[in-house]
């Protein structure tokens, strides 16, 4: 077992940097990673069925991770896009798939049926893992693709159901072989079962989540918080399993209700190197599963086969795009991006084949062209890219979606009550918060009276790309520990060095350090107050509440321009020690000068009475 997984690290390293050197992604890359080390080529690796299933769990966390990032007034949003345009494409693609195969090729229709249904879904995995790297997913195209993918991961379901009323058996055998737990009840009663684990997911996430997740939190062990979501991801996959739903739905409906939760980007930074990783085998898998022997033996077929599917889906998606008025080179994009089998055609093959449906021969050249076929997704994506993409951005014809994406971004780290004032603000004149806080009783508080604060360690870099510093345009460090500021300030720079930078200093010595890091726009946390409270306590004493303020202005300007000054001399003790106390005589000094000059001010102003 170790050998095989080194066996595919090693394949990961080699192949995916070259691919995405040469402008080809690392979906292509994991792909010829897999090709490479198949049985037909270097044969480093043998059958990889029993390592796709598993792998198969990357897709489960893919949809989670998507859950995670569309609340339910987003979902709500597109749901015409999801039941209309997701309804007619299956349904069309299926047609069209089904006609070819019972009248070209003769096929016994419920095969020519079970063909199209499978055929006419296209890759999760591939095309949202692409549309992300390549920053298009909040394009027109890409939030109608996900609208049709989502469609087709529902619509395995019924698809799951329809099957075995296909079959050429009696199937008992196939019910008893089976993995449903409730394979066995009339179909009313497994409707029933199916609908109230989906409600329990439902209220489970809404009521039950947030107070455990905020228990666990409060430990400050990462690894706990992650394998908690871990957990929360396979325990509901493996319910919906159980009961013959799609893990997949099951996850997506749990992210989605969790996309609401101050816990958000916590877990969607926990989740995602596990979801990288369960992908990139995912991919790997299907590259080595193409069975060279039958693709040489079956060239021709095979070639026009995938030629004909890619067709057929890229006729059915441009006729939609032309009906639900995309424009332009979005049009294109759509079309492209779902033109290829999908990896539940996989799953749904083997059940085919269990029931008879299929033959045996039939199941290997299926799996044949949908491997090819995902295989040419992404060289379909790279041609569109080189093609239109360059024209595109020259020239836009589309906006980004508004209502999803705001375009006046700020994070906050910390939001206690230094933070808050500056939020507050923020908010105030129009701009869009990602707040982060690593104090959970702290988040609990806020959200009692409707602020939106998420659980999360600022210091970590995926934890800042989930909060979406990459699009961000400002980043306010109002964070109490002053160790971390500096640690948040450093990922920062080397990260996302677009982001201005505005920091919280606890004190003189730290935003000393502050600044030797490059920012320049601190504020010291009790600065201000205590000039204020300097300025009431000369008022108290006697003196002139005009000439109190003006001294405190310029005390508060003075010791500005210090900073600058005795920040490069920081460290050095005596340097630093004669540059202080030249700057408090040259303070005595700016005070006095400017009470002389205030004084003959008066004296002119009362003389020209």
């Amino acid at each position: 077992m170790l050998e095989i997984a080194v066996i595919y690290l090693v394949a990961a390293l080699v192949a995916v940097p070259v691919a995405k050197r040469l402008g080809l992604g690392s979906v292509l890359g994991y792909l010829l990673a897999g090709i490479l080390i198949s049985p037909n080529l270097l044969g480093l690796v043998g059958d990889q069925t029993s390592v796709m299933h598993f792998a198969e769990f990357g897709v489960v966390m893919m949809l989670f991770l998507v859950g995670l990032e569309l609340q339910p007034a987003r979902l709500w949003k597109l749901r015409h896009s999801i039941l209309g345009l997701g309804g007619l494409q299956v349904i069309a693609t299926t047609t069209l798939i089904f006609a070819l195969c019972f009248y070209l090729f003769s096929l016994p229709w419920q095969t020519s049926l079970a063909i199209g249904l499978m055929l006419a879904l296209s890759s999760t995995a591939i095309v949202l893992q692409t549309l992300t790297e390549k920053g298009w997913i909040k394009q027109d195209a890409g939030q109608n693709a996900f609208s049709v993918l989502l469609f087709q991961d529902i619509a395995v379901i019924p698809i799951l159901a329809i099957l075995p009323l296909l079959a050429f058996q009696d199937l008992s055998a196939a019910k008893s072989s089976g993995h449903s737990l409730i394979a066995h009840l009339p179909v009313y009663g497994q409707v029933g079962i199916s609908l109230a684990v989906i409600a329990a997911i439902i209220l489970a996430g809404k009521y039950i989540s947030s107070p455990l997740f905020r228990y666990i939190a409060e430990t400050r062990l990462r690894e706990i918080f992650t394998i908690a979501a871990l957990l929360l991801v396979i325990a509901i996959a493996l319910i919906m399993e159980k009961i013959g739903l799609s893990p997949a739905l099951g996850t997506f409906l749990a992210g989605v209700v969790l996309a609401e939760s101050e816990f958000r980007h916590e877990l969607e930074a926990d989740i995602e190197p596990f979801k990288g990783l369960l992908l990139g085998l995912f991919f790997i898998t299907v590259g080595a599963s193409i069975d060279f022997p039958l693709l040489f033996d079956k060239i021709t077929f095979v070639t026009l086969t995938v030629l004909a599917l890619i067709t057929i889906k890229a006729l059915v998606l441009f006729v939609l795009a032309h009906f639900f008025k995309m424009k332009g080179s979005q049009k294109i994009l759509f079309t492209l991006a779902l033109a290829q089998g999908g990896e539940f055609a996989f799953v749904l093959l083997s059940l085919t084949t269990n029931l008879l449906i299929t033959t045996p021969e039939q199941t290997k050249l299926i799996t044949l062209i949908v491997a090819i076929s995902m295989l040419c997704a992404p060289l379909l994506l790279i041609l569109y890219e080189k093609a239109l993409a360059r024209k595109t951005s020259a020239t836009p014809e589309f906006d980004a979606i508004k209502d999803l994406e705001p375009t006046k971004n700020v994070i906050i780290a910390g939001y206690g009550r230094f933070g808050q004032i500056i939020g507050r603000l923020l908010t105030a004149q129009g701009y869009h918060l990602s707040i982060l806080d690593h104090s959970a009783s702290q988040i609990d508080l806020l959200r009692r009276f409707g602020n939106k604060v998420f659980y999360g360690d600022a210091a970590r870099q995926d934890l800042l790309a989930a909060a979406g510093a990459q699009d961000a345009k400002m980043l306010v460090i109002a964070v109490d520990e002053p160790d971390k500021t500096l640690d948040i300030i450093k990922l920062a720079h080397k990260h996302y060095p677009h982001l201005k930078i505005l920091a919280r200093a606890v004190d003189r010595r730290h935003a000393y350090q502050i600044m030797q890091l490059g920012v320049t726009s601190l504020k010291r946390e009790t600065f201000d107050s205590a000039v204020n409270f300097g300025i009431e306590a000369l008022v108290l004493l006697g003196n002139d509440p005009v000439e109190s303020a003006r001294a405190g202005e310029l005390f508060a300007e003075h010791d500005t321009e210090s900073m600058t000054i005795l920040a490069d001399k920081w460290g050095d003790d005596k340097s630093y020690g004669v540059a202080v106390k030249q700057r408090s005589e040259d303070l005595k000094q700016v005070l006095q000068n400017d009470k002389i000059e205030q004084n003959k001010l008066k004296t002119c102003q009362k003389n020209n009475k």
